[in-house]
């Protein structure tokens, strides 16, 4: 049956092979990619090739205005059925910035936006459009482990704060370095296990709700916004450790996404899957209080 599965984040990297491999691998589903206006449109040409079905609809993550107007739009193509029943969404988009100063058009700091609070838009104003069963898929990071055997010494550990601390520029200490910022990143990726966490518990019988680990993939576009030496690094270095088993290559990745969008990776709600299995994910991110706390933050955050 035909039905239709929302993406962030397939304009490149592990996104873009996910995308190909949910396409080619299922027939059925309407993709319906996510971007900005200009780059949605020619992404959803370029998949669209080989008769598969694909749209898009526009949205700039960092403005949840944005977000709000993309996915009120995506409800009313879903009710006028411009769309097949919707069955699933993918948050994969993410971003990293060079410091923990970056601030967004809603005055919240930039990282936390992009990585939390627009997934969080995104499903709540889905919530009661998905037809069962159908899976939310939100890309996380193991960065949030915080040691040297997931990170690499490469990226701190998330220093979690009070929601409305992390929501806000400057909660790291020294904000205009570069720490900072991927400080930022591995604690907006806490959050987003936290987020996941309470969607097993609050959303529906038969709506899932799963959180993936790509591991490290070097190449990716993750830290497009970074300075230049962390671009070289990301262009030239990285690129090859991945042919050691400390890291995921892209093609590898992508397609453990779309495992995972696709059910071939089984993970029953509120599951942590790392690549290929589930697993469990840190001990920190298994904190109720913490997940309530940041539950009743991105509500107050994402309101109309």
């Amino acid at each position: 049956m035909k039905h239709t599965v929302v993406m962030t984040g397939a304009s490149r990297g592990i996104g873009r092979v996910a995308a190909e491999h949910i396409l080619r691998r299922s027939p059925n589903t309407h993709l319906l990619v996510v971007a900005r206006q200009s780059a949605g449109t020619r992404l959803a040409a370029e998949l669209a090739t080989g008769g598969h079905t694909v749209s898009h609809v526009p949205a700039d993550l960092g403005s949840l205005g944005s977000v709000r107007r993309g996915a009120t739009e995506i409800r009313d193509r879903l009710d006028r059925g411009d769309l097949p029943p919707l069955r699933g969404f993918v948050g994969n988009a993410g971003i990293q910035y060079t410091n923990a100063l970056t601030e967004g058009p809603d005055g919240l700091e930039a990282t936390f936006t992009v990585n939390v609070l627009a997934n969080h838009l995104f499903v709540r104003l889905l919530q009661d459009r998905f037809a069962a069963p159908a899976r939310i898929v939100i890309t996380v990071s193991d960065t949030h482990f915080g040691d040297f055997k997931h990170n690499m010494g490469m990226v701190p550990g998330p220093a979690w704060k009070s929601p409305d601390a992390l929501a806000r520029t400057g909660a790291f200490p020294e904000p205009d370095t570069t720490s900072a910022g991927r400080t930022a990143y591995s604690t907006s990726k806490l959050a987003a296990i936290y987020l996941v966490h309470e969607y097993a518990r609050r959303l529906p019988a038969g709506i899932d709700a799963v959180a993936y680990n790509p591991g490290f993939v070097p190449g990716t576009g993750l830290t497009r916004n970074a300075g230049p030496v962390s671009r070289f690094a990301m262009r030239r270095i990285l690129p090859v450790m991945a042919l050691t088993p400390l890291a995921t290559s892209r093609d590898a990745a992508g397609r453990y996404l779309a495992d995972v969008v696709l059910g071939t990776t089984r993970a029953p709600t509120g599951s942590y899957v790392d690549r290929g299995r589930t697993a469990r994910s840190s001990e920190e991110s298994y904190d109720e209080r913490r997940e309530g706390e940041l539950w009743e933050a991105a509500e107050r955050f994402t309101a109309a």
